[in-house]
C-alpha cells in the first residue's frame, strides 16, 4: 500500500472510530466515551469554540486549537453527555477539529502527578491554568477547594470554578469543574456557605443548600451572582434572578468583585464583603438574594476577607481581621455592618502568594487559609498552584496583636525525620546538607544565631531562602524585628517542592513563598553564610507525595 493510500485508510478508520462527522468549521460527535481530548498549540491565536447539545449552546470559550503538532493536550469530561450528539464549532483554523477525539482516558493520564515538574505536596490541577482559591468550605467531612480555572490552556482565560475535595486538607481529589462561563460572563472569584436555615429557599427534603456567591465578569461590567448545590458541590444550579448585586448601577465601576459571604450570628443575617472602588464594602442580606449596602473601608484591592480571631486563644478577647489579596491586613471591630479599624495595615505574608481565602463552616474554631501560588512549572501542561494550607492566629507581640500563619498540623503526616544536628559552624552545616541539595522535595528546620554578624542567611544554588539584615531589620526584603528586641536568632521552617519554596519564620510571624529558581552557574547547593554564625539547630525531613 503506498503512503498516500495508507494515510487515507488510517484517516477513515479514525473517522469511523470516533463517530465523527466533519463540516466546515464544526464537528459532530456521538458521545460514547468519558473524555474529549483536544490539542493545544501556543503558536495559534485564540478563537471562539462553542459546544452545543440538543441544539442549545452549552458553553463558549476561546481556544488555541492546534492545526499542526500540539504543544500539549487538554481534556473535557463529557461522560454526562453519553448517548447525545455534541456539536463543536470553531471560528479559527478548522484543521484542528479533526484532531479532537473521544477516549475513556485523557492524554497523559498514565503519567499525571508523576511528571518531572509536578509539585508533590501542593495541589495543582491536572491540566490548565489555576489562580484564586474560591468557595473554601468544610461540609460533611470534606474540605472543598474551588478555584479559578482555565481548563483549555495553561494561561489565564475562560474562567471556570474548578473543584477538588479533601478529607485532611493535604490529599486532594480533583473533580469536574463546578461553574462555567455563561451569558453574564466568566466565573470570577467568590465564596461558599451552607444555608442551614433555608433563608434562600433552595433547600430540599431536609438537605441544606451549598450556595456559591461569585462574580460574573462580562465585557462591560462585573456582577455578583449566586448558585446552589444539593449534592455536596458536585453540580450547581444558577439562580434565575442573577445578578443579585449590579454594582455598576450603584458605583458606576466595572471593578467590583470577589464576594466573601458569611453568617453573622449575633443579628441573624448574611454579610457580604465585596471589593469595589478603593477597598472593601459591606452588604447585608436575610436571604442571599436581596442585598443592602452598609459601609466601606478603603485601602484594599481584590479578594476580601473578614473574620474574628481570639488573641492568644482567649475567646473573651478578640479582634476582627480584614485583608485583601496582597497579604496586608487591618485589625479592628465589626458590628455586622461596619468594620472599624483599630490598627494596621500590617503584612504577614509576602512573595508568590496572592488572593488567599479562609475556610468557612469549620466547627472547631480554626481559621485555615489557602493562597494561590503564582508559580509556573516549566514544560508542564498546567500552571499555578495552591500553597500549603496554613492556620491563622492572633498573638500578642511587643508591638501589639499581630497575625501569625503556620502550616496546618495535618501536614506533619507527610514528613519523616532524616537527621538532626545542633551547634554547628556554617561550614559543617553546609557539608552536612550537601547530599540534599538536589532533592526534588525536602523540609528543613533551622535556627541561626548571628553571633558577631549583622547579616546572615541560607541559600540554595545561589537563591536566597533566608536573607536577614539585622542592621536594617529586613528579612528577605521585608521589614522584620523579632519579638525579643535583644534576639540575635532567627528560626525558619522551610518547605521545598519541585517548583516552589515556602518559609515560615519564627513560628509564623512572617511567611514567604517563592518560585524555586536556582542559579544554573552556582554549584554551592545549600549554603549558610554570615560572619561567625552558629547553626543552633538543623533538622532535615523526607517528604511523602500526596499523590501516592
Amino acid at each position: 500500500m503506498n503512503l498516500n493510500l495508507k494515510k487515507a485508510f488510517t484517516g477513515t478508520i479514525l473517522f469511523l472510530f470516533a463517530c465523527l462527522s466533519v463540516f466546515a468549521g464544526e464537528i459532530k460527535l456521538k458521545i460514547n466515551k468519558k473524555y474529549l481530548n483536544i490539542p493545544i498549540s501556543h503558536k495559534e491565536e485564540r478563537q471562539k469554540m462553542t459546544f452545543q447539545t440538543d441544539g442549545k449552546d452549552d458553553l463558549s470559550v476561546v481556544v488555541r486549537l492546534a492545526s499542526d503538532e500540539p504543544d500539549y493536550w487538554i481534556f473535557k469530561e463529557v461522560s454526562n453527555l453519553k448517548g447525545k450528539t455534541l456539536k463543536i464549532s470553531y471560528e479559527g483554523n478548522e484543521a484542528g477539529l479533526s484532531k479532537i477525539y473521544q477516549d475513556d482516558h485523557f492524554v497523559g493520564q498514565d503519567k499525571v502527578y508523576k511528571e518531572s515538574n509536578r509539585p508533590q505536596f501542593h495541589f495543582t490541577t491536572q491540566r490548565g491554568w489555576i489562580n484564586d482559591p474560591n468557595g473554601l468550605i468544610f461540609y460533611e467531612g470534606e474540605y472543598h477547594l474551588f478555584y479559578q480555572h482555565n481548563p483549555y490552556e495553561k494561561e489565564w482565560e475562560n474562567m471556570h470554578w474548578g473543584h477538588a475535595v479533601s478529607k485532611d486538607l493535604i490529599h486532594w481529589e480533583e473533580l469536574p469543574d463546578a461553574l462555567y462561563p455563561d451569558q453574564l460572563g466568566g466565573m470570577f472569584s467568590g465564596s461558599a456557605v451552607i444555608d442551614y436555615q433555608n433563608t434562600a429557599g433552595f433547600n430540599e427534603n431536609g438537605t441544606p443548600a451549598m450556595i456559591a456567591a461569585y462574580t460574573a465578569a462580562g465585557p462591560e461590567k462585573q456582577m455578583q451572582c449566586i448558585a446552589y448545590s444539593l449534592d455536596n458541590g458536585r453540580t450547581f444550579t444558577k439562580y434565575q434572578g442573577n445578578p443579585v448585586i449590579d454594582s455598576k448601577a450603584k458605583w458606576n465601576s466595572q471593578d467590583t468583585r470577589d464576594p466573601k459571604v458569611f453568617w453573622y450570628e449575633k443579628e441573624n443575617h448574611w454579610v457580604m464583603v465585596l471589593n469595589e472602588r478603593d477597598g472593601h464594602s459591606i452588604y447585608n442580606s436575610t436571604d442571599l438574594k436581596d442585598w443592602e449596602y452598609q459601609s466601606h473601608t478603603t485601602g484594599f484591592w481584590e479578594c476580601p476577607e473578614l473574620f474574628e480571631l481570639p488573641i492568644d486563644g482567649n475567646k473573651d478577647n478578640t479582634l476582627w481581621v480584614m485583608y485583601g489579596a496582597s497579604g496586608t491586613y487591618m485589625l479592628g471591630n465589626f458590628d455586622g455592618k461596619i468594620f472599624t479599624p483599630k490598627s494596621g495595615k500590617y503584612q504577614y505574608t509576602s512573595g508568590s502568594i496572592y488572593a488567599a481565602q479562609t475556610y468557612t463552616n469549620m466547627d472547631n474554631g480554626r481559621r485555615v487559609q489557602i493562597g494561590w501560588g503564582r508559580i509556573s512549572h516549566p514544560e508542564m501542561p498546567f500552571n499555578g498552584m495552591m500553597l500549603l494550607p496554613t492556620e491563622l492566629s492572633l498573638r500578642n507581640t511587643k508591638s501589639g496583636p499581630r497575625l501569625f500563619s503556620e502550616p496546618v498540623s495535618e501536614v506533619e503526616q507527610l514528613f519523616s525525620p532524616i537527621n538532626q544536628w545542633t551547634n554547628l559552624t556554617s561550614e559543617k552545616a553546609n557539608e552536612l546538607l550537601n547530599e540534599f541539595s538536589n532533592a526534588g522535595s525536602l523540609r528543613i528546620k533551622t535556627t541561626i544565631k548571628l553571633s558577631h554578624a549583622t547579616s546572615a542567611g541560607l541559600n540554595l544554588f545561589g537563591q536566597h531562602l533566608i536573607d536577614y539584615d539585622l542592621n536594617f531589620n529586613k528579612l528577605n526584603g521585608e521589614f522584620y524585628s523579632p519579638n525579643d528586641p535583644t534576639s540575635m536568632e532567627i528560626s525558619a521552617d522551610i518547605f521545598i517542592d519541585k517548583t516552589s519554596i515556602e518559609i515560615f519564620v519564627d513560628n509564623g510571624a512572617l511567611y514567604f513563598s517563592m518560585s524555586r529558581s536556582a542559579d544554573k552557574k552556582n554549584q554551592e547547593g545549600f549554603h549558610f553564610w554570615g560572619n561567625n554564625i552558629t547553626i543552633k539547630n538543623l533538622e532535615v525531613f523526607d517528604v511523602k507525595s500526596i499523590w501516592e
